[in-house]
């Protein structure tokens, strides 16, 4: 993909992977790695030899993994083999009778640090299902970006943060060159990056390009999106129609309704599994990371998103946004508004779940 400033923006899993593993070779210091998903599988075990290669070498070599979201996917044997060759694991929220509810919140960032010179962020799980050479060509599209520069700073400080558990108070990171990264793991952070969500939407005043694969907006989200529509706002979403989580789209559905008699547009991704977090507005504000518009994210999960008024990365974006709309089709509400009615009773049973998905 074309390099946008100090960007580079990846749609596609074996390229992200093979400039991932770059970066991961080259670093002589420090290597600072986060995954929601981290399987034993042809792409897992590929990052895992070359984080074993790196440690071997003497650099400081630190893995964090969110329990619940590698459960099936990683194997203890990889994870023997890793701690045993000088790879330092850390688990987030292994499951602990004492404390069973903490299980719920999740580590759902994805991030990599090397040698704070390059760091990438984005929604790519490390997984064969993003590999078109190893999954074919029903791999997921997803959106990630790299950088280097003046957020490689934050980026270092937000990893060792979570990895400290260091969650005191601060000011949010000052932005550089137009862009911060945002994450919500301190204390008064997660209300910082919901209202940074909220802001771009209330202040769109062209049009609103909306990427998600789990949408199930709160009460907020929902006014806003309808407020911008009201107001003249071209408000485009789009969605998956192939959802690796049935249930999640059960209650996206549900929320079509309101929208689409508001003037949203509402778009279903057909050819694979979306799994994009995007927002673009008037083109020239864009966030990418790791939070999907849903109750989860904005209240549960540990999110990390980088939100940039980059001109040459948001017009990537747009651009990327209006080609997925060339394979998606347009939900029209008289169409909606005429469905089957056991399609309204699985919408609303994942409505009525949509706290605990």
């Amino acid at each position: 993909m074309p390099e946008a400033g100090t960007f580079r923006l990846f749609t596609e899993g074996d390229e992200l992977y093979t400039a991932m593993l770059a970066s991961i070779a080259a670093a002589q210091q420090q290597i600072l790695l986060e995954s929601y998903i981290f399987a034993d599988d042809e792409i897992g075990r590929q990052f895992a030899a070359a984080l074993i290669e790196r440690a071997a070498s003497g650099i400081d070599v630190r893995l964090h993994l969110d329990a619940a979201g590698s459960m099936f996917w990683v194997s203890q044997r990889l994870i023997r083999h890793l701690k045993q060759n000088g790879v330092r694991v850390r688990w987030f929220h292994r499951w602990d009778w004492r404390h069973p509810w903490r299980y719920n919140r999740r580590n759902h960032r994805k991030l990599l640090v090397t040698d704070r010179r390059d760091a990438y962020i984005g929604g790519f799980n490390i997984h064969r299902e993003n590999s078109r050479r190893v999954y074919g060509e029903s791999r997921w599209r997803d959106t990630h970006v790299s950088f280097h520069g003046g957020l490689i700073d934050a980026a270092t400080d937000l990893f060792n943060d979570f990895w400290q558990g260091r969650r005191r108070r601060r000011l949010p990171p000052a932005p550089q060159n137009h862009s911060i990264l945002l994450s919500n793991f301190r204390h008064g952070a997660r209300r910082y990056l919901n209202g940074s969500f909220a802001s771009m939407l209330s202040h769109a005043t062209q049009s609103i390009c909306l990427t998600t694969p789990y949408f199930v907006p709160d009460r907020r989200t929902q006014r806003l999106l309808l407020e911008a529509a009201q107001r003249g706002v071209d408000v485009r979403l789009l969605v998956p129609r192939k959802n690796d989580v049935r249930l999640v789209q059960w209650a996206s559905r549900a929320a079509y309704g309101r929208l689409l008699e508001n003037g949203v547009r509402i778009y279903e991704y057909l050819p694979r599994v979306l799994h994009a977090k995007t927002i673009v507005v008037d083109a020239n504000y864009a966030t990418v990371g790791t939070s999907n518009v849903d109750y989860r994210s904005f209240f549960l999960n540990y999110e990390l998103n980088l939100f940039t008024r980059d001109l040459l990365l948001c017009r990537q974006l747009q651009t990327t946004f209006m080609d997925d709309l060339e394979h998606a089709e347009q939900v029209h509400c008289e169409q909606w508004q005429h469905r089957f009615w056991g399609d309204r009773a699985l919408e609303l049973a994942g409505w009525m779940a949509r706290r605990l998905l």
